[in-house]
């Protein structure tokens, strides 16, 4: 996969990605490529997709939850 090194980038410029970064809970360079995707492809949602919000988001231990059991039979194993 192709890299982009750039350089001479402000101070100011570079701690608010951080700040970025921590808040969105990624990398420095995944922040980085998200704002390039932004920038350059629009606001693509699978862009902004934020992998850590959708595993909170998954029920935990004592929530009310069912999952249906399938009801087919077992398959023929030949062994």
């Amino acid at each position: 996969m192709p890299q982009l090194l750039v350089r001479d980038i402000e101070p100011l410029v570079v701690k608010k990605l951080r700040r970025r970064a921590a808040d969105l809970g990624v990398s420095v360079e995944e922040a980085h490529r998200r704002l390039l995707r932004v920038a350059l492809n629009g606001d693509n949602p699978s862009a902004n997709f934020d992998f850590n919000r959708h595993l909170l988001s998954i029920p935990k231990d004592g929530d009310d939850i069912e999952f249906p059991r399938s009801r087919d039979l077992a398959r023929d194993i030949d062994l």
